[in-house]
């Protein structure tokens, strides 16, 4: 016994350290390389920006189906032959040299993320960890949050003394050393008996059924709601900050205290919020995000609001990222939860690929930055409401007989 609990806390540390290099590598570091990629190519910011949105509705749109995947037989097949599509990837990316080829190979890069980033970890790990599933993924992620702390100087640190083009072959390496091992040799769930398989069968819910339930549709809109409007403040923070007349310097320290503190979130989780379910931590998450929100209309003399706006944005972020990953199980049991969990995540991450054109839309529509808060306080908002008829009506776990209810 105590020899399984070492070999699973290897396995959260090993497979967390290939999620700091996948979101570094696949996430992070294209935000440091995009700037000499776009000179050399010489073409606009808003096409290299394009290629990484491509890469992120690929990514979503493969999500079900990678869940799918796992569910039927474990990471090992999928996130192996993942993290070898990412690293010939990230090698091909260091010789591109045309916007066609820079698609290309971006949208290529959206089916590796599909297969090894998060939403397949969750998935493997729900597998593996059983009843411990969400703790087990609180610790995941928290290793996940140190990516962007860690690729973003290094990418600057790397691009200085190699240039882009040995970025991005480093980073391929990196792939192909460290994560393809890992995930080769991560569980393998064979196929069950056919006496087994009928068993299962007659009594899982699939994602059929909850394709046909209401509150499936209304957890995924306040999500992907939620994370809409995240992604969007991600690329227009520093401006929106700046143009509230907070100095320079002040609105980088602001910026800056939100990584931590999506640490600091995840930490809470999994000590304070632990006897909590994920519905009732999730109700606290998602408000969190207008609340903070509304304070970015005090006085930019008003510091000290705009560092408890970090807090309160970073910590719901933070925990947002650990229901994305536990709420499916917790609704619908863990039996397909791969292929549940990629259904919930498709709109989420194609909201993350649009967030930051929503945002630049209603900036040019409203005039500012002012219409702009306001209008993504309504969204955040609409996203919370939702989500108080999903946790008031789902005191349980949705069963196998509640979605029999809505078969045709």
């Amino acid at each position: 016994m105590r020899n399984d609990s070492n070999r699973l806390r290897w396995l959260i540390a090993t497979l967390g350290v290939t999620q700091i290099i996948g979101w570094g590598t696949m996430f992070y570091a294209y935000g440091v390389l995009m700037g000499p990629m776009q000179t050399a190519l010489h073409t606009s910011k808003p096409v290299v920006v394009g290629a990484y949105s491509v890469a992120l509705l690929v990514s979503g749109c493969l999500s079900t189906f990678a869940g799918a995947i796992i569910d039927r037989f474990g990471g090992r097949i999928l996130m192996g032959a993942g993290s070898v599509l990412a690293a010939a990837l990230l090698a091909l990316l260091s010789h591109v040299d045309s916007v066609a080829e820079l698609y290309l190979v971006w949208a290529g890069i959206g089916i590796a993320m599909s297969a090894t980033l998060y939403q397949p970890a969750f998935a493997v790990i729900t597998q593996i960890f059983g009843a411990e599933y969400r703790r087990a993924i609180t610790l995941l992620t928290l290793f996940g949050g140190f990516a962007s702390t860690i690729f973003w100087p290094l990418t600057q640190f790397l691009l200085g003394h190699y240039g882009w083009c040995d970025t991005w072959l480093i980073y391929a390496i990196a792939n192909l050393v460290l994560c393809v091992p890992v995930h080769a040799l991560l569980p393998v769930f064979g196929k069950r008996s056919s006496v087994a398989t009928t068993a299962v069968s007659a009594n899982q819910i699939t994602l059929a059924m909850v394709l046909r339930e209401p509150r499936f549709y209304l957890a995924t809109g306040a999500i992907t709601l939620n994370a809409l409007v995240f992604s969007a403040m991600s690329l227009h923070l520093i401006s929106i900050l700046q143009t509230r007349g907070v100095s320079p310097g002040h609105a980088a320290a602001i910026g800056a205290m939100v990584g931590p503190m999506q640490v600091l979130g995840r930490i809470l989780e999994t000590t304070i919020g632990k006897k909590a379910t994920s519905r009732q931590v999730a109700l606290i998450a998602i408000w969190l995000l207008p609340l903070s929100l509304a304070l970015l209309l005090a006085p930019s003399e008003w510091l000290f609001i705009y560092g408890v706006f970090a807090a309160m944005y970073g910590i719901g972020n933070g925990v947002m990222t650990i229901v994305r990953g536990t709420l499916p199980a917790e609704l619908y049991g863990r039996e397909t939860y791969g292929a549940i969990s990629g259904a919930m995540a498709t709109p989420v991450l194609i909201a993350i690929a649009a967030g930051p054109f929503v945002a630049s839309l209603v900036y040019s529509l409203t005039g500012g930055y002012a219409g702009t808060i306001l209008a993504l306080i309504g969204i955040a908002l609409l996203g919370a409401v939702l989500f108080i008829y999903v946790s008031t009506h789902s005191s349980q776990a949705i069963n196998l007989q509640d979605l029999q209810k809505v078969e045709p």
